[in-house]
């Protein structure tokens, strides 16, 4: 509720909220991609993204995810998608259980 109130910009304290979320969320997703080295991508999955995706893409959440200071440059080029398809960690699974059964 917090979040479709924010997005429909109905009430200003969820509005920010949500950006304090978003906030946290790039810093986190932005540690996390320096701490796994992950320059080839990094996907965001899970149910709350696809949600506030409209919020993803205004800017703050790939604020918060490029200020790591002299990182910055690396964080640039480290493409980052959000995982759209629902489907998306049952398919993960299955194929990975597909891929133990052939040993």
């Amino acid at each position: 509720m917090i979040s479709q109130a924010a997005l429909a910009k109905e009430a200003e304290i969820c509005v920010e909220a949500l950006n304090l979320f978003v906030t946290v969320y790039g810093a986190e997703a932005g540690n996390l991609a320096l701490r796994a080295k992950s320059v080839r991508g990094l996907y965001v999955g899970g149910g709350i993204a696809p949600k506030i995706l409209d919020k993803l893409k205004d800017g703050t959440f790939m604020k918060a995810f490029l200020d790591k200071g002299r990182y910055r440059d690396l964080l640039a080029a480290t493409p980052v998608q959000v995982i759209l398809n629902p489907q998306a960690a049952l398919r993960g699974a299955a194929y990975y259980a597909a891929f133990l059964a052939r040993d």
